[in-house]
């Protein structure tokens, strides 16, 4: 193809070209969906429920979980419905969305995940000042920078993605990503790799480096703490946040620190499944594992609900 005027489709590589095969694969990923769908909208119930719950750690948590179904719904529903009709392919500008909405959700997590770093700051190094500092108007102006970032570098990174030529339209991979299509790309190609590490970088490491220093900084504090009941309360609230740190990181160095190989791997596809999956899976059970106020909303939510649907089967009569 001599330019990408002339693209109209993309050719996604597809998990199988046989088609009860992709129905499995189709089984799979819908209780995968459906699982990380079911935890995230659980966590928002039960902190928007929850009157206690209503602080800036939990008003975090229900960002992140709106981050989490916005990134697995980008991918997985289209290779679902890819997999039940045996057909790989996406249009142009479902590829830029794609692309757009992938990038704008892994940004917000980014930022996200910074802001939460500074909460817990803020509760372990100055807890005096915790409600000041931390009050209902600085968390709101901080998410919502997050999102307004989040939107304006998506649109800038998907721009200057697509702005290339493109001298095919098969991307090895079963969704748009920036990797791949880089790779059938007409222009200079390392130019254009060390473009986006180069662009990445500026954005990634600020942040990263914003938390680590955060976590240095705690750290100090917590050991400074004369019982150790107070120390274990103390890291009991930053090992959920350094363990989902950790995910994204390693999730994510996964997927665009791999060796890049111009043919067709299996190890792309379970890279891409992977951090398309885990995080969002894995993100809500973290939080809720060793939280026992989540835990008590959550059997609050489950009460409810048993007690609702056993009054409309066995209605009280006078």
């Amino acid at each position: 193809m001599p330019n990408s005027s002339t693209v109209t489709t993309f050719l996604l590589l597809g998990f199988s070209d046989a088609w009860e095969q992709n129905v499995l694969y189709f089984i799979l990923l819908f209780v995968v969906y459906l699982a990380a769908l079911t935890a995230n909208c659980l966590i928002i119930s039960a902190v928007s429920m929850d009157k206690q719950l209503h602080t800036p750690m939990y008003f975090f948590l229900v960002n992140l979980s709106i981050i989490d179904l916005g990134s697995i719904s980008v991918t997985i529903p289209n290779a679902m419905i890819n997999c039940l009709l045996n057909t790989w392919e996406i249009s142009y500008s479902g590829c830029v969305a794609q692309v757009y909405f992938l990038v704008f959700f892994l940004t917000s997590d980014l930022f996200l995940l910074t802001g939460m770093a500074y909460d817990r700051y803020v509760a372990i190094c100055d807890p005096l000042h915790y409600e000041t500092v931390m009050d209902r108007k600085v968390c709101i102006k901080m998410v919502a920078s997050m999102w307004v970032v989040g939107l304006l570098y998506s649109g800038l990174h998907a721009g200057s993605t697509f702005a290339i030529t493109f001298c095919s339209n098969v991307i090895n991979q079963f969704f748009c990503e920036i990797p791949q299509l880089l790779k059938i790309s007409c222009d200079n190609m390392y130019l254009i790799e060390f473009g986006v590490v180069i662009f990445s970088a500026t954005l990634f490491f600020p942040f990263f480096g914003f938390i680590l220093v955060s976590y240095v900084y705690i750290l100090k504090s917590v050991l400074r703490i004369p019982t150790s009941q107070g120390r274990n309360k103390a890291f009991s609230t930053c090992v959920p946040h350094l363990i989902v740190v950790s995910l994204f990181v390693s999730m994510g160095s996964c997927s665009y620190l791999k060796p890049n190989s111009q043919t067709p791997s299996d190890l792309n596809l379970v890279v891409a499944i992977l951090y398309c999956v885990v995080p969002p899976l894995m993100n809500p059970v973290v939080y809720t594992m060793r939280n026992r106020d989540i835990k008590v909303a959550l059997w609050k939510i489950f009460q409810c609900g048993i007690f609702s649907v056993r009054k409309t089967r066995f209605p009280l009569r006078i």
